[in-house]
């Protein structure tokens, strides 16, 4: 049996329900990380995912808020960089929650 068939209980995460590794990742794991995090991924959250998903493979590392919103700006626009925008997608603490669900380490200075 292949990680996107395992229940979320089966998978390889650490102790605060990040995937241990984020090579094992695919979009069915994706989709039950965010069913646990009460999350239901939309188009809107797909393109961020893979987009952190790309910052991660360009720097070796899961962004903070700021680098993040920098990153989204420089590739998505102004719009999808604001706070309440991913705040609506990802409540509580964006960079985390978006790492979490892309399968990436926790970003350093999150809670």
């Amino acid at each position: 049996m292949d990680d996107m068939n395992l229940p979320l209980s089966n998978l390889n995460l650490d102790k605060d329900g990040f995937l241990a590794d984020h090579l094992s990742w695919n979009d069915a794991i994706a989709e039950q990380l965010a069913a646990n995090e009460n999350i239901i991924l939309t188009e809107d959250h797909w393109q961020l995912i893979h987009l952190i998903r790309e910052f991660y493979n360009e720097f070796g590392l899961s962004p903070a808020m700021r680098p993040l919103a920098k990153y989204i700006k420089l590739h998505l626009g102004a719009e999808k960089a604001n706070s309440i925008y991913l705040m609506q997608l990802f409540p509580q603490s964006p960079a985390k929650y978006l790492a979490k669900i892309a399968g990436l380490p926790r970003p350093e200075n999150c809670l």
